[in-house]
């Protein structure tokens, strides 16, 4: 058993960390993570004490974990959008209560959750990645066959094959949740990817081969297994978080020399801007239904500078006009710039005539206010000091008179104003460096 579980268990927890680790802020990311963490413990509770109680819980639960990493990617509106996860919530501690009751078989009842929110996915299917609903329903599937043979007395080999091919179908669910996310994004994938694996087959080699050989010297006895576990569970997510824990380590360790602590800061941002920026490339060659995505998710990020020096809109001939001879031209340079430029479009939005409230404001309020200034009109927390008349009137008045759905509303309704400002910019840019390709071509001297 531990020459499957242990390579198995390791793989997992550190693709829960790269996943989480990669965009904290992702839902459908924390909920895969959680899927893999779940797997692992539930492998080291396997080997333990095989075909136990808390094992057969464990394994279920990532059925319920992946149903939410679904439902995150589904495309919905901001209306549409809370129902359906407060709904998914409530509908997965239910089934998560009758996997912990039920008994052998009957905990297959928490595959039900992930078999309808695969339903909502093909229902949208046609925004979504491509391809990526059948990719799901296959490894769910699989997934589905691998808990039935652990669960049901069958004659198939024994559970280790079996949680072996469920730990397969979590690490491709995995693999696919950190691909929808990167073309969300309109990041790279395979660069940031293929080093962090790196270090953890390092791992692997250096600290879990020595644990599995323990486990072989010493069997039966539970302490030792579980303790095995430990190194390699910390060495997997060490792995898997290696970016953000060198930043929680200069925290601690320079927290007394800020300036130097900004300046890594700044390095270990470019660095990973660099590992997951998408090649450089004709921005108009994406299409136009592309750009207005990114730009929506540009807009979204505008008070997160590593995440807008990850975005292809970098790349935009009007911030490469801005940063040109400056000798700066980092992934963070550029994203200062892009904000600029966004920050303009959003200013054009604003009607002639001092501040109002007027239906012809909503626009420029809800971008002005709710995503360039980062105000949260409904936060408790959110604190008026210091903010300017304007800013202290339109937080009052989305208090009193804008539910937060219609705010999300205007907010997508606005970014689309804004994208297809660039848009049209953008083409112009390209028409004009067309013409003066062809003009070089016909005078060459």
């Amino acid at each position: 058993m531990p020459l499957i579980a242990v390579p198995a268990f390791a793989l997992s927890w550190w693709l829960a960390g790269y996943l989480v680790g990669r965009d904290p802020a992702r839902p459908a990311l924390r909920w895969a993570g959680a899927a893999l963490t779940s797997y692992g413990a539930g492998l080291v509770a396997w080997t333990v004490a095989p075909g136990g109680r808390t094992a057969q819980v464990l394994i279920c639960l990532p059925a319920l974990a992946w149903a939410g990493s679904l439902v995150a990617l589904l495309p919905l509106a901001p209306p549409e959008r809370r129902p359906i996860d407060v709904g998914a919530l409530v509908l997965g501690v239910m089934f998560q209560v009758m996997v912990i009751a039920l008994p052998g078989a009957g905990k297959l009842v928490g595959l039900t959750p992930l078999a309808g929110a695969l339903i909502l996915l093909w229902r949208q299917r046609d925004q979504v990645l491509p391809r990526l609903p059948a990719a799901l329903t296959v490894m769910a599937a699989l997934y589905a066959a691998s808990l039935t043979v652990l669960l049901v007395p069958l004659d198939a080999g024994g559970p280790g094959p079996a949680l072996a091919a469920a730990g397969l179908d979590l690490l491709v669910f995995g693999y696919l949740m950190a691909v929808a996310h990167a073309v969300a994004d309109g990041e790279r994938l395979r660069p940031d990817l293929r080093r962090s694996l790196a270090a953890a087959v390092l791992a692997l080699v250096l600290i879990d081969l020595p644990a599995m050989l323990t486990m072989y010297a010493v069997p039966g006895d539970e302490l030792v297994t579980v303790l095995q576990f430990v190194p390699v569970a910390a060495a997997s997510v060490v792995a898997g978080l290696a970016g953000r824990l060198s930043r929680l380590l200069d925290r601690v360790a320079l927290g007394g020399d800020v300036r130097l602590r900004q300046e890594r800061a700044t390095l270990f941002s470019n660095a990973d801007a660099l590992l997951r920026r998408r090649e450089q490339r004709r921005l108009s060659d994406l299409g136009e239904p592309e750009f207005l995505r990114l730009t929506r998710r540009a807009l979204a990020d505008f008070n997160d500078l590593n995440r807008l020096a990850r975005s292809p809109l970098t790349d935009l001939p009007m911030v490469a006009r801005r940063i040109a001879g400056r000798g700066d031209d980092q992934p963070r340079a550029r994203a200062r710039e892009l904000r600029a430029v966004l920050r303009e479009q959003v200013s054009g939005l604003r009607p002639p005539g001092p501040f109002s409230t007027a239906d012809d404001w909503r626009y420029y309020n809800t971008l002005q206010f709710c995503g360039v200034l980062g105000l949260n009109p409904y936060s408790r927390r959110q604190r008026l000091d210091g903010l300017s008349r304007e800013a202290r009137m339109a937080v009052d008045w989305f208090r009193r008179n804008v539910p937060r759905d219609t705010m999300r509303q205007w907010h997508r309704e606005a970014a689309m104003l804004v994208a297809g400002g660039l848009w049209e910019a953008l083409a112009q840019d390209s028409s004009l460096s067309s013409d003066r390709s062809r003009h070089a071509m016909t005078n060459p001297s």
